[in-house]
């Protein structure tokens, strides 16, 4: 297993560790990248051209995200069909950031993959477990995704919400940390075709 397979199977890295350098290295290039994307005024195609450079795969069409945005490495996102993302949205995806079709995320909302060790003498150590949002999920503003967490389809995660834990599908939730609110009742909507 190489290290970047390590660090997205959610083995314990040591940042000092020679062995973590690629993964530094790409932290770097991903930097410079996310400072062409912020610069100036873009086109939807050309935010589209350079998340696909960050990510290293072609971004679907579909994808509409309004920069600013920010991710520390960036390789390990994966956006389904017809996503928006808010603007000052902050992804931080070095354990996996796995986004399903039709999928809103409000601004200045944080997807954090990433924590470190609580031993203080071993704070440099990294631990990453993925996030896995669902088909029509709605983020509020400025809410904020724990490392582990599955937001179940249909969901929806309230503003400034803090979700520490896995969210069934079809439930509102909100607070910090985040409390189930309600139920949605899926069977009284009807889908669009």
């Amino acid at each position: 297993m190489n290290v970047f397979e390590k660090d997205l199977a959610g083995v314990p890295l040591d940042s000092r560790d020679p062995e973590v350098a690629p993964i530094i290295e790409v932290i770097k290039h991903t930097q410079k990248l996310i400072a062409k994307l912020n610069n100036g005024e873009k086109s939807e195609e050309q935010v589209r051209e350079i998340l696909s450079q960050i990510m290293g795969r072609e971004v679907d069409s579909s994808l509409w995200l309004l920069p600013p945005f920010y991710t520390d490495f960036g390789r390990n996102i994966y956006f389904g069909k017809n996503v928006f993302v808010n603007t000052a949205c902050t992804f931080m995806d070095r354990g996996g950031i796995y986004i399903d079709d039709e999928v809103f995320i409000g601004p200045k909302v944080n997807l954090i993959t990433i924590n470190h060790d609580i031993n203080p003498y071993n704070r440099t150590t990294t631990i990453c477990k993925p996030i896995y949002i669902q088909k029509r999920v709605w983020i509020g503003v400025a809410a904020t995704i724990c490392p582990g967490v599955r937001i179940g389809e249909n969901s929806i995660v309230g503003a400034n919400a803090v979700v520490t834990k896995d969210v069934p599908p079809n439930s509102i939730v909100g607070g910090n940390p985040a409390r189930l609110i309600k139920k949605i009742a899926i069977e009284n909507y009807t889908p669009k075709d």
